[in-house]
């Protein structure tokens, strides 16, 4: 028996909890690795159990102590479990923090979490979550309704405009939450949302009796930042802040109240410490994993899965097979209006200039510059064959929201110069470069992070293909952080190569952010006050259909309609996605790396070291 999301009603049985945004991703094999020597550990709680524990019935039962080492190329930011928004963060805030409802990988369905069971209302707005009886957070402290309350108080905050409040609200109301009794929340919707399950699972329950003061001055944004000692930190997921050093690690440990247990009975995590190390790039991940310093190791570069498939057993790893990465890649161009006044600036004109917007923005020129690509190409030397062509945000391993009939402008040169030839834009002047119907050189500087080696080398590939169609365009990489501000504060670009994890759950309106007109990543053109076109506003009416519709079949075809409307108009010019490969040491039992991010902790609190015949 599993929980499903059925339209009145959602009770447990069998438990199954859930797990979290990018992890990063020749010296000899190492004998003793990061886990050290997997000894049993006579482990005692100290804690009784919870009256109402979340019973994982595991593959295998397993032992405690060692510890799981992974890396990341960069140090979190923030521990605070609501304000976190980059990957760097919320790989570890995930862990540290979790909410009323979880996701089961596998399965791909909502599971109980801190609530046991929940209910939807005859008016079909009115959803009631239970509280598991005996929860705590790390310092002992019960978790109750109030905690709950004062975690969507934060999350619904205005002024504080966390990410996940945008999918709190419903054309532009926030939902109603309130609380009967201590083990009880009710969440009205201001219409149908059949997605409260998933949604409400991405607010973290953060500890009221510790962080309200900081609220009540103004000051929570920065509160828990990671100055904040890890003793003070108080959470309540199945790991707590055991030491954090700038720029070189962050070391979790067992929370001593965390409510999961195994089938018999034994409190989980089963491991004494989930390290994430920092590494500066993907090579040096490489080789650290290899030296037997990381455990696992996501972003391998293509041009190694060769090596890690012919040295399995000489490293005592396995090389799991996952599909398609779950991150997408495109590229886009830039329709921003100026929208605030400054000096020097027009509202309501192009940031990019009239002349290029009137490039950008015509549907015929999109599509040649997609039908420009040679994907393939691409596939066979970027990717070393190790890719696959991609068309939408929802891959075949997304069980329910794959479209394999999405619509497509695949690489067609001599259809592509007849697109543009249909505008009027041929080159006049014999310079290798098209002009458009008005004389001017088409040309443009297209950015990308200049630490993905992967992306720079998908750029100039598409440089290379876009000469060919008389298109100039400029390659200019610059750090994420930079891209990051020109897509969301500055707008100073003409188009840029980026790309997209799937969150989990992957349903489609967990997406709302990306396609919906006012979204503050619908990439092309952010946040418009109202849909600036036709077909945005299509889209726009069709998540609300994706939101409020329980039936799966009526809200797979609006999003096949999404799909198709955003390809037809080329707004994202999709690129190939690679197929993931990732190694695992085989220390460790009950591990399950998913497809779905994160790709090596999903459970990780299941997770256990092996005996001695497992060490490395």
């Amino acid at each position: 028996m599993r929980t499903q999301m059925l339209p009145f009603s959602t009770r447990p049985a069998g438990r199954r909890p859930t797990s979290l945004l990018l992890v990063l991703a020749a010296s000899g094999w190492m004998l003793a690795a990061c886990g050290g020597a997997p000894k049993q550990e006579a482990h005692t709680d100290t804690v009784p159990p919870p009256a109402e524990p979340l019973v994982r019935t595991l593959p295998s039962v397993g032992r405690y102590g060692g510890r799981f080492v992974l890396g990341e190329t960069t140090g979190p930011k923030t521990f605070n479990g609501i304000m976190a928004s980059e990957t760097s963060s919320t790989d570890i805030t995930y862990e540290l923090f979790k909410g009323l409802t979880g996701f089961d990988k596998a399965t791909q369905k909502d599971t109980p979490l801190l609530a046991t069971f929940w209910e939807l209302g005859t008016d079909g707005l009115t959803w009631t979550f239970h509280l598991r009886k005996g929860l705590a957070f790390s310092d002992g402290h019960p978790i109750t309704a109030d905690d709950v309350l004062f975690s969507f108080a934060i999350a619904q905050d205005p002024s504080l405009h966390p990410s996940v409040q945008d999918l709190l609200t419903m054309d532009g109301k926030p939902w109603a939450v309130s609380s009967p009794d201590p083990l009880t929340i009710v969440v009205k919707t201001p219409a149908p949302n059949a997605m409260v399950p998933s949604l409400i699972g991405d607010v973290r329950i953060l500890p009221k009796h510790i962080l309200e003061p900081a609220y009540k001055a103004g000051t929570f944004a920065s509160a828990y930042n990671v100055s904040t000692p890890p003793a003070q930190l108080v959470t309540s997921g199945p790991w707590v802040v055991k030491q954090y050093v700038p720029n070189e690690k962050t070391v979790l440990a067992r929370n001593p109240y965390w409510f999961g247990v195994d089938q018999q009975g034994q409190r989980l995590p089963y491991l004494n410490e989930l390290v994430f190390l920092v590494v500066p790039d993907q090579d040096a991940a490489d080789l650290k994993f290899r030296a037997g310093e990381l455990d696992g190791l996501e972003n391998v570069k293509p041009e190694n899965y060769a090596y890690y498939e012919a040295h399995q057993q000489e490293g005592n790893f396995t090389l799991h097979t996952l599909g398609p990465r779950l991150a997408t890649n495109f590229f886009w161009f830039n329709l921003n209006p100026i929208r605030k006044a400054a000096p020097g600036k027009t509202v309501g004109t192009p940031q990019v200039g009239a002349m290029k917007y009137a490039w950008f923005n015509n549907p015929v020129f999109r599509r040649a510059v997609s039908m420009a690509v040679d994907r393939d190409a691409i596939i066979k030397s970027v990717y070393l064959g190790h890719a696959v062509k991609n068309w939408s945000q929802s891959l075949p391993n997304i069980k329910d929201w794959y479209y394999p009939g999405v619509k497509k402008y695949d690489y067609d040169l001599p259809a592509a110069k007849a697109l543009l030839a249909g505008l009027g834009w041929k080159d006049r002047n014999g310079d290798g470069v098209i002009e458009d119907d008005k004389g001017n050189a088409v040309t443009f500087t297209f950015k990308t992070n200049g630490d993905n080696r992967l992306r720079v080398a998908m750029a100039n590939f598409i440089r290379d293909d876009l000469a060919k169609l008389g298109v100039k365009a400029v390659l200019t990489p610059v750090d994420f952080n930079t891209l990051i501000s020109n897509l969301h504060d500055d707008f100073q670009y003409d188009a840029i190569l980026l790309g997209l994890q799937s969150g989990v759950p992957p349903d489609p309106g967990m997406g709302q952010n990306v396609w919906r007109s006012g979204g503050r990543s619908h990439n092309w053109n952010v946040e418009q006050p109202k849909p600036e076109t036709p077909e945005e506003a299509r889209i726009d009416a069709l998540m609300d259909v994706i939101v409020s519709r329980p039936e799966l079949p009526v809200r797979q075809k609006a999003w096949n309609e999404v799909q198709d409307i955003v390809n037809e108009q080329a707004w994202q010019i999709w690129l190939p996605t690679q197929l993931n490969r990732v190694p695992v040491s085989n220390r460790f039992g009950n591990m399950l790396p998913t497809a779905l991010p994160h790709v090596l902790v999903r459970d990780i609190e299941t997770v256990y070291v092996k005996a001695k015949d497992g060490a490395r």
